[in-house]
């Protein structure tokens, strides 16, 4: 028997995340975001970035828990959805809503926390987006790779943190992002506890 063809699902997941995208550019175009489009494009850009960013560290945790495997496989373009997202909310604020006014956004990272979290927090991203592709892995070895990329927990606080302090008076949305991290992390950190407690054991008995 012939083998049945799978149908390709990656083209769809693709188009999924860029929607958000496609959505805010027909919306620009048709004037449909709101009085001050420039706000709305930064504020919806940052969002995705970090439902993005906070989707790709549940693909893991929903394989353990859920036996959800099939996640795994677009977790890497998720990640740099994230990134993309991150980058074009950087670039809406420098050269749209500051048109590259360099001494304006020094005096913006120097003054308000949350742009200097939040860029920060960009920087961090980009070795990760530019390591992602399968040949960086290689180039660098599991072991360097992985301890790279675990940089992206520190990013999704920077992140959470970033919006917390953005939104000043409600902040019922950040705070429920802050909870599905937190609850990410501590999946984390409850299935490292045991390893560490071997590795402990296991070190003061041959001691």
């Amino acid at each position: 028997m012939a083998r049945q063809k799978k149908f390709p699902i990656k083209p769809f997941v693709f188009l999924a995340c860029l929607g958000p995208a496609l959505w805010l550019v027909y919306g620009a175009l048709n004037g449909l975001l709101g009085a001050n489009p420039i706000e709305t494009i930064l504020r919806d850009l940052g969002d995705w970035a970090l439902r993005f960013l906070l989707l790709g560290l549940a693909i893991s945790p929903a394989r353990r828990v859920f036996g959800w495997a099939w996640g795994m496989r677009y977790r890497r373009m998720i990640g740099l959805f994230a990134f993309f997202y991150a980058f074009l909310h950087l670039s809406i604020y420098v050269g749209v809503d500051h048109f590259f006014d360099w001494s304006t956004i020094w005096k913006d990272i120097v003054k308000r926390p949350y742009i200097t979290i939040g860029m920060g927090a960009l920087l961090t991203l980009i070795p990760l987006a530019v390591t992602s592709p399968k040949i960086m892995v290689r180039k660098l070895g599991g072991a360097r790779w992985k301890k790279l990329h675990k940089l992206v927990y520190p990013v999704a606080i920077a992140a959470v943190v970033h919006f917390f302090l953005l939104v000043k008076a409600d902040v019922r949305e950040p705070l429920i992002y802050a909870v599905i991290l937190g609850i990410l992390l501590a999946e984390r950190a409850y299935r490292a506890l045991p390893q560490a407690m071997l590795r402990g054991s296991g070190s003061s008995s041959s001691g």
